[in-house]
């Protein structure tokens, strides 16, 4: 193992926090898979001073914080038109009833000032029950200019994390891009927003996967003439190298990111799956066959692995025991799958089907064995990674010409680009 120093030039704009100036303890409501969506109301923020720039950030904050709202299918804003049947909101003296009227279940009270540096704001928010009238919980939190997008997003998964679901909207996609002129890794939010780059190695960087944590990136890199696997750091501005010894690709963390599943040709030549733990020691192998194994994913549980094999004589989905025992066939119809992505709930697996030189993303629930096919479109469909809570994924595809990511919700619906320039492929979305 090797440990290098790596020049952490956006580890600011990584680990950036928003001060939280006060918070309370948390509330988890009850929600159940298949209830309708929550409607919110959020109504304009209220806002302490005159100063140009504070109303522009109460703007966005607002603007930033519905658009996450709607992209959860846990909530729905009310629609702009549905406020002018009540009276202005006043914070001192809520009229719960008028909010009910307009059949809003949570009422969301925005205010912005402007800090006393004059070069930041405090934004802060407050969760009410109309039904109940109830106070469910307060947010409130000091952020630059910069970070607006940032303190929305907070702000939005406090929503989410409210109903014990994981924080998505603070989640990050790693990717591959050549826009310039080179395969390196980039980072982006989850709407697309906010992308940069994380290697200068002017040679192929590819296939990133992110650890649980948040803070730790394996990838592949032939920034010294073989592929070699490394992980970044992200927190600490270090690159330790895992494995130099054969070609070394497809890393994936274990749910705990105590270990990483690998491909490499280390022993006989041909992929076969390996896994160490998450700092290279200890490296067993798992398949032994003369057939290519690739594209390891974990269960939720860390108690399986779904991979492609052409064991069969094409490439098909199986799943192992974690071990590496216990293997059987999961993928059935068509003679192309590849490309496993395990949903984070644990009951779906998106993978990768050609039909007639046609490549499109399906899922497959594990324990109905239904199949829904995802993608409809003459295109390269590719690469498919979940969201945190399972209900979106994040794709490759060269449906509008070049090749570029983007997201759809599990149900096939809801369809964003989230990049343009340069070609951009092998996303893998934050847990």
């Amino acid at each position: 193992m090797k440990i290098i120093k790596w020049t952490p030039l956006i580890i600011f704009i990584i680990t950036a926090s928003i001060l939280p100036l006060f918070t309370q303890q948390e509330v988890v409501l009850s929600l159940r898979e298949g209830l309708p969506a929550i409607p919110v109301a959020c109504p304009t923020f209220q806002i302490s001073g005159d100063q140009p720039f504070v109303q522009e950030a109460a703007q966005t904050l607002r603007e930033v914080l519905l658009a996450d709202l709607k992209y959860s299918r846990v909530f729905v804003p009310l629609p702009e038109s549905y406020y002018k049947y009540i009276p202005a909101l006043n914070p001192n003296n809520i009229r719960f009833k008028d909010w009910e009227s307009i059949q809003a279940k949570l009422l969301f009270v925005g205010q912005v000032k402007s800090n006393n540096d004059q070069k930041s704001i405090i934004f802060e928010g407050k969760i009410y029950d109309v039904k109940s009238q109830r106070f469910i919980l307060g947010r409130k939190y000091q952020a630059d200019r910069s970070l607006l997008r940032l303190a929305a997003h907070k702000m939005a998964d406090e929503f989410m994390k409210m109903y014990g679901e994981p924080p998505l909207f603070t989640s990050k996609i790693v990717f591959v891009s050549n826009r310039d002129g080179n395969d390196e890794i980039y980072m982006m939010d989850y709407d697309g927003h906010n992308q940069v780059r994380l290697t200068y190695n002017r040679v192929r960087d590819y296939m990133p996967a992110w650890a649980p944590d948040r803070k730790r990136i394996a990838y592949t890199s032939f920034k010294d003439g073989q592929a070699i696997l490394y992980i970044l750091d992200l927190e600490k501005g270090t690159l330790t190298e895992v494995q130099n010894e054969g070609t070394n690709f497809a890393p994936a963390f274990s749910p705990d990111g105590k270990k990483l599943a690998f491909c490499s040709t280390l022993e006989e030549g041909n992929s076969e799956i390996y896994v160490a733990r998450s700092d290279g020691s200890n490296i067993r192998r798992l398949t032994f066959n003369k057939a290519i194994d690739t594209a390891p994913t974990w269960s939720p549980t860390g108690r399986e692995i779904a991979f492609t094999s052409d064991r069969g004589g094409t490439p098909q989905i199986y799943i192992m025991d974690a071990e590496g025992t216990n293997v059987r066939h999961v993928s059935f119809g068509g003679n192309y799958h590849d490309a496993p992505a395990w949903a984070p709930t644990g009951e779906r697996l998106a993978y990768v089907s050609r039909v007639y030189l046609i490549f499109d993303i399906y899922v497959l629930n594990l324990r109905t064995n239904q199949i829904i096919k995802l993608t409809e479109s003459n295109a390269r469909n590719e690469s498919p990674s979940w969201s945190p809570d399972g209900r979106h994924l994040v794709f490759s595809s060269n449906l509008k010409g070049t090749i570029q990511l983007f997201s759809i919700d599990y149900d096939g619906t809801n369809l964003r680009q989230l990049t343009f320039k340069g070609e951009n492929k092998l996303p893998d979305w934050s847990k």
